[in-house]
């Protein structure tokens, strides 16, 4: 984490007045206890002077806090130690150079085990906390010993609790620090302030060793060995003392190995590790004269963490005889490094006469003073600094010293940035002010429009300062015998464009606000936008232009790879500050190159290092450094990947417009948010990758991202590689959602560069998995994976239908039994609901979806592991693997198994995909495109941020879902077995036959316990067709509902209730009975059942069946046809042989017996190849029996009773509940005469049938029984007026006194002709009754004569008074035959008018009394409704009737002589 930080401190704007301290862990400590207490030790980086107790020594006090106690001293805390290159830079630089080291050990870890097995050299300690503190003791001596050179040393313990039994001596130059809960607010502080007042000290003791050099050299041109800091941390046998001279411990000098590397088995990890390029661990005594940092190597400088011991070695030479042979502060890897030791020197040999040149010695002074007035600045004495640095300006620019001039100038300007933050008031020097003041640069310093709260000598610095820091760079730039090395010019330029962007944040003012940025280096929340700025100075068109002067050389041999980067980083740091984020991207793309290049060399090295092949360097270092996110090349620690190099990466693509997971790539870390995959989450990505593939230029995106590639694979990083190769296959990919031919949705990028990619990320999983990092993996590409989902139709014996509560039996007044009528709805016959069956699962049942997959891509895409994704009720899918062909669709088969009932809703599928993560995909059934017409102008990032909170592009993006629902778990039944071979029955018509079917419960554990049977035939097609006829009669109609209602073909033997329940793993057998019926070819047994587990009464609205199925194969054969019949009337008696053969021996039948019956014949025929005797019976007991032999046809006659009708011409009635309405008027155009005439047939011959029944039964063969269909039988109007008992009754008989016989009467005598009238009807009636005597056998001209041949007394039509209902009258008249013969008298009555009920008196038409009027009202009163008119319309008008008398009276005329 804090070496992340390091590029960037150097390049801070008030770097130089910074003090470094080396931070390193010592003893037992865990890395990220050692981060932990680096960063609470880093809250207390600035420490004030007034804060710090002076040094009690009189000799130490050149650098006392107390002669400027408004001062400050700013620490730099670094965890490395500086490349050589840049402590080759000291003293020129002297904030390079780490003048304190700070170990820290872990206070939780003494009592944990023994630091070292070694004896302490001062006995043994009591306890293991004092072993290991003595321990810790010696390792700051170790300290001393590695690092001469820092002034001061201390060991701190974090988190130490004192033993409560005996209290631990603590050694001088170790401090102990309690844990956080009960550290004081001044704790940190005062270790702080401890070990500034120590540094303070031994400044002094720094300081008069510079005054005391005899040269100082600039930066690359070095001339004598024991110059500057190139050998910081060198253990070397001339060292005979140290710098800090605290402590007077004799030096100690250790002996190198022969080998010429330092042995890596007694490296201890805890210290900070030597450079590989620094001249310490190495013995080798061959010479060499070229400098110690390689001149082509981009690599100059080793890693520098923890683990550096394991890979350190020494690669230069450090005898001090190859010392004297070479300069030691050379600046490596630059061109100077080659010059001769005797160019370009500046020595100081003395300040007297005899000395070389005056000129010399003033620039040898000049130098020094700056060196002092650096360690002023660095010591918090800002106004000595300012002191010292003047004077040295002076001299340097009278001696033409232009580097070392410069040098003066710039940290005379830290120095007023630093009195301004202080708020102290501070005088310019004249060296810094411009040569030539121009009058609008002092115009404006009194411009009276400045700001009044703004110190003056602030606003006159504000005004000099751009001028002051373009003089500093011209010094620097400046062409001359010196000229300074790349590396700090650059990082010069990049702190002054830090330092005027922060004015130009600003308002272009230096106040408070800037003074804090410049001292903190914390930029405000809010970044500039690219709008223009051009009233604020500086400019940010000046600060580009200034800063771009710190763009590197591309010539490798001038700066090292990590010197590029620092100067990159730093560049892109101002850039992104000011706003200009492509030209950002462009130096990051360049800082990129850098590193790969750099990463790749030092990936190859460490692998032959430790003796594997460069090639497998990804995996062998991670391997032998215990890495586990691929950071060993680098040796960056644990937290530098996410914390740098994401950040880094993320703000490269973020700025290009890469298209990442979310839509612009982040610069944050990567785990971020990107396990949420929620539907609107997953639209979000969506619409935001629509929106980053409309900004930026394609091309450039995939350029990047093939560089971040590039980049993990040499760090290596196995999550960026997975990372950034995922996103360039999502942002080459068009993100569609393409329809059947429209849209094309094939990548950008060729098919090997995908096939590389997939390939890369499957390899780079793989590996990761294999080192243990489970976690890694990388985004799938495509969003829209998942195009539908449809679940299977399940099988239809074990589809559940669902059924409303009131279909139940018992729950519908027309439905009280399981019996069906065939006229009621019933919900188990009709075709299920399709959408419902495929919405419904049961619980404990598999079920199998199909998931339509989509691959845009022009590789196979490898499936691992598949799985729906649900919501509601538990349900456990299982999980399949596929491979998806190259850009098509493809349907995958998928099976669940819901664990509880409740509703399920399918919103997607789980994948993961081969290298990538399992994440939840939603469902896209709908083609989808974003919109390409963009209309609203935007101008760099923002524009995608504008768009954002604009209407997404493209048509609505709505994902699906599938909602099912989850029954209880329910029993499975299937057909064991059946009494019917095969599943078929031959029958005759009429005869019935019983078969048994054995259903079985294969459910363990659900039992059945509602059964409800329902049939169906192929009788019923024809049927229900007929039914629907418009054309059919009433009569018709009511013949089809009889047979559908009364002849069913299949039908369930009456059984109890109780027995319709079936155990689990039990049977039930059923009782089925068959009718032979013509058209009968099959039928269906339909079975529904279902477990409810509560009473009928108690279900829900709703519930569910399953069905299984009984078919069956009919054969019907003729039996017993009725061929032909016909009724005549009798005339006369009945013969008494055949009322014997109807077994009415022994009764007397009279002829008005007689006339009460009509004879009924019939032919029958035998159309079954076996003998046959039929049986026929009426109600009045009458039966015959008659055998007929096959294929004969006998002829069977039987006197039937005559049939009165009340009202023969009354509606025909209509089985179906549907039809019963109160009229049903024909729709076919007849006369009412025809409509009269059926329904009086209809009612004549359903009265018939009512009386008569016939069966059969065989004599041969199988025995067989059955009944007579009798249903053919047809009356035509002659049956009918047999058959018919007349409304009124008229019987004549004539009565003589002189005859006793009634049908003889002598010539001459009186007679009476009696006449009786009986009115069978309900209704009075007006009779008018007419006789008509007339003569037997004679035409009828001759018969109706009168004259001379008979005579009556009065007249022969009469009006008779009303009549009653069911009464008779009697009318008599005297009648005198005049010549013998027959004759015949008939009768006959009419209705003189029709009647009507009178009405009460009072009342009207139409109104309504009490009493009798109410029944008046309720006849024909009441004129509700035109009823009479609808009658009239079917029937005809009620007209007046007439009848006639069925059997005249026949009268014998003879003489008296012949009697």
């Amino acid at each position: 984490m804090f070496r992340a930080k390091m590029s960037l401190e150097s390049v801070l704007p008030i770097a130089p007045a910074r003090v470094r301290a080396l931070v390193v862990p010592v003893g037992h400590i865990k890395r990220e206890r050692f981060a932990s207490f680096v960063q609470r030790l880093n809250q207390e980086h600035v420490v004030h002077l007034r804060d710090i107790s002076a040094d009690g020594r009189p000799h130490r006090n050149m650098f006392s806090p107390l002669a400027f106690p408004d001062g400050a001293m700013f620490y730099d805390l670094i965890t490395h130690v500086p490349p050589p290159s840049h402590l080759a830079l000291s003293p020129f630089d002297l904030y390079r150079e780490p003048l304190a080291v700070i170990a820290i050990a872990d206070g939780g870890e003494l009592e944990n085990g023994t630091f070292s097995k070694r004896e302490s050299a001062n006995g043994h300690a009591p306890t293991l906390t004092e072993s290991n503190i003595r321990t810790l003791y010696q390792e700051l001596e170790n300290l001393r010993d590695s690092y001469p050179k820092a002034l001061t040393h201390h060991v701190l313990i974090f988190d130490y609790k004192p033993p409560p039994e005996y209290e631990a001596p603590i050694p001088e130059g170790i401090k102990t620090i309690p844990p956080v809960e009960v550290c004081k607010r001044t704790t940190m502080k005062t270790i702080m302030c401890d070990i500034s007042s120590l540094l303070l000290a031994e400044m002094t003791t720094l300081a008069r060793s510079i005054e005391a050099m005899t040269a100082i050299d600039s930066p690359g041109h070095t001339t004598r060995p024991q110059s500057n800091g190139a050998s910081w941390t060198v253990d070397e046998p001339t060292t005979t003392s140290r710098r800090n001279s605290q402590f007077s411990l004799p030096s100690v000098t250790r002996s190198a190995s022969a080998g010429g590397a330092v042995d890596k088995n007694h490296a201890r990890m805890s210290m900070p590790v030597p450079f590989k390029g620094l001249p310490f661990g190495s013995s080798s005594s061959t010479p060499t004269g070229r400098p110690s940092t390689p001149v082509r190597s981009g690599l100059s400088n080793p890693p520098t963490s923890f683990e550096d011991m394991a890979n350190g070695g020494g690669s230069g030479p450090t005898s001090p005889e190859q010392k004297e042979q070479r300069p030691l502060s050379t600046r490596p890897g630059t061109a100077e490094g080659a010059k001769s030791p005797g160019q370009d020197k500046v020595s100081v040999q003395g300040f007297g006469p005899g000395g070389l040149n005056e000129r010399w010695r003033n620039k040898g002074r000049g130098r020094a003073t700056i060196v002092i007035g650096s360690l002023h600045l660095q010591a918090g004495r800002w106004s000595d600094a300012l002191r010292e640095l003047a004077d040295g300006a002076t001299v340097a620019k009278s001696l033409n010293d232009h580097l070392w001039h410069g040098k003066a100038l710039e940290l005379i300007t830290l120095c007023l940035i630093l009195l301004g933050w202080a708020k102290l008031e501070f005088q310019i020097p004249m060296i810094c002010q411009p040569e030539k003041s121009s009058s609008s640069s002092i115009k404006a310093l009194n411009d009276e429009e400045a700001d009044i709260t703004q110190p003056k000598c602030l606003r006159h610095l504000q005004y000099i300062l751009p001028e002051l820091l373009e003089r500093i760079i011209g010094l620097y730039s400046r062409i001359s015998g010196e000229q300074l090395p790349p590396l700090p010019l650059s990082e010069t330029v990049i702190r002054f464009c830090n330092l005027l962007t922060a004015l130009h944040i600003c308002e272009g003012k230096l106040d408070k606000k800037a003074l804090d940025i410049l001292v903190s280096g914390k930029l405000p929340g809010k970044p500039l936008t690219t709008s223009p700025r051009l009233r604020i100075t500086p400019t940010r068109t000046q600060i580009t232009t200034l800063l771009f002067k710190a763009f590197p050389s591309s010539a490798p041999e001038l700066l090292t790879t990590v010197d590029r980067a620092i100067i990159f980083s730093g560049i892109a740091s101002v850039l992104g500050t000011l706003g200009y984020h492509r030209k950002k991207a462009m130096v990051t793309r360049e800082l990129v190159s850098v590193l790969i290049g750099g990463l790749v060399e030092a990936r190859t090295r460490g692998a032959a290092e430790v003796g594997i092949h460069p090639a497998a360097g990804l995996v062998g270092l991670n391997a032998v450094n215990g890495h586990g996110n691929g950071a060993g090349a680098l040796e960056l620690g644990e937290g530098d990947i996410e914390h740098g190099v994401d950040a880094f990466l993320g703000l490269l693509c973020k700025t290009y417009g890469v298209v990442g997971l979310d839509g612009v790539s982040k610069a944050g870390p990567r785990e971020g948010n990107r396990d949420d995959d929620s539907d609107s989450k997953v639209i979000e990505r969506i619409q935001n990758q629509a929106a980053a593939r409309h900004f930026g230029i394609q091309n450039v995106k995939l350029n990047i991202l093939r560089a971040c590639i590039n980049f993990s694979e040499a760090l290596p990083d196995f999550d960026g590689v997975l990372k950034f190769s995922s996103d360039l296959l999502r942002t080459a990919g068009s993100g569609v959602a393409p329809g059947p031919r429209r849209e094309d949705a094939a990548p950008i990028i060729t098919r090997d560069e995908q096939v590389r990619l997939a390939t890369n990320i499957s390899k780079t999983a793989n590996l990761s998995k294999r080192l243990g990092l489970e976690n890694l993996a990388a985004e799938y590409w495509d969003e829209f994976l998942i195009r539908g989902i449809l679940m299977d139709p399940l099988a239809p014996t074990r589809t559940p239908v669902p059924h409303a509560k009131s279909v139940l039996p018992g729950a519908n007044t027309a439905r009280t039994s399981q019996d069906v009528n065939p006229f009621i709805y019933n919900p188990f016959l009709r075709a299920p609901d399709n959408v419902a069956i495929a919405k419904t699962l049961v619980t404990g049942e598999p079920a199998n979806f199909r998931i339509t997959l989509q691959n845009p891509y022009e590789i196979d895409v490898d499936i691992e592991s598949i799985k729906l994704d649900t919501e509601g009720a538990e349900f456990e899918s299982s999980a399949e693997s596929t491979v998806i062909g190259p850009y098509r669709t493809q349907i995958l088969k998928i099976s669940g198994t819901p664990r509880a009932a409740g509703d399920l809703k399918i919103t997607g599928a789980l994948v993961r995909v081969t290298g990538c993560r399992e994440r939840r995909f939603p469902i896209f059934p709908q083609p989808w495109a974003a919109d390409t017409e963009i209309k609203v102008k935007g101008i760099g990032l923002s524009s995608i941020e504008n768009n954002k909170a604009l209407p997404a592009p493209g048509p609505a993006l709505k994902t699906y879902s599938i909602g099912l629902g989850v029954i209880p778990a329910q029993p499975v039944l299937v057909v064991k077995s059946t009494t019917l071979a095969q599943a078929a029955v031959m029958i005759l018509e009429g005869e019935r036959q019983v078969f048994s079917v054995t259903l079985q419960n294969l459910s363990t554990a659900v039992p059945a316990d509602l059964l409800l049977f329902s049939f169906q035939d192929s009788t019923q097609g024809p049927l229900q067709s007929a039914l629907t006829n418009r054309d059919a009669t009433p009569a018709e109609l009511y013949e089809y509902e009889l047979v559908l209602a009364k002849k069913q073909a299949l039908r369930l033997r009456k059984i109890n209730d109780s027995k319709r329940y079936i155990a689990p793993g039990g049977t039930g057998t059923f009782e089925f009975e068959v009718l032979g019926k013509p058209g009968l070819t099959n039928g269906t047994i339909q079975v529904d059942y279902a477990h409810l587990g509560v009473p009928q009464d108690q279900i829900a609205d709703q519930f569910h069946t399953r069905q299984v199925c009984v078919d069956l194969t009919v054969t019907v054969n003729a039996s017993v046809e009725l061929a032909r019949m016909d009724i005549l009337p009798i005339q006369g008696d009945v013969p008494e042989p055949l009322w014997k053969q109807l077994g009415s021996v022994g009764t007397e039948h009279d002829i008005s017996e007689s006339e009460k019956y009509c004879l009924l014949m019939m032919d029958l025929r035998n159309a079954w190849p076996s003998n046959m005797q039929i049986h026929l019976e009426t109600d009045k007991g009458l039966t015959i029996e008659e055998q007929i032999l096959p294929g004969n046809t006998n002829r069977v006659m039987f006197p039937v009773p005559r049939v009165y009708l009340e009202d023969p011409h009354a509606s025909i009635p209509a089985l179906n509940p549907s039809r019963q309405r109160q009229f049903v008027v024909s729709s076919s155009k007849i006369t009412p005469d025809i409509e009269r005439a059926n329904r009086e047939g209809f009612w004549f011959r359903e009265k018939i049938l009512d009386s008569l029944k016939g069966s059969w039964k065989t004599l041969s063969g199988p025995s067989r029984e059955g009944s007579i269909e009798l249903r053919g039988l047809r009356l035509t109007p002659r049956m009918i007026e047999a058959v018919k008992i007349d409304e009124v009754d008229i019987a004549i008989s004539v009565e003589s006194s002189d005859s006793g016989n009634q049908s003889t009467i002598f010539v001459d005598d009186f007679a009476t002709i009696k006449v009786v009238i009986t009115n069978c009807t309900a209704q009075p009636i007006y009779p008018t009754v007419r006789l008509m005597p007339a003569l037997c056998h004679r035409p009828l001209n001759v018969a109706l004569d009168f004259t001379r041949k008979f005579a009556w007394n009065g007249t022969l039509q009469q009006s008779l008074p009303l009549l009653d209902a069911h009464a008779s009258t009697e009318v008599s008249i005297g009648a005198t035959a005049l010549c013998r013969g027959e004759f015949e008298i008939t009768a006959s009555v009419e209705e003189t008018q029709l009647w009507t009920l009178p009405l009460p008196p009072g009342t009207e038409m139409g109104t309504g009394t009490d009493g009798a009027g109410a029944g008046a009202e309720a006849v024909v009163g009441r004129q509700r409704s035109d009823t009479q008119a609808m009658l009239d319309a079917v029937l005809g008008a009620k007209e007046r009737r007439i009848w006639h008398v069925r059997h005249p009276c026949l009268v014998r005329v003879v003489d008296r002589d012949d009697d």
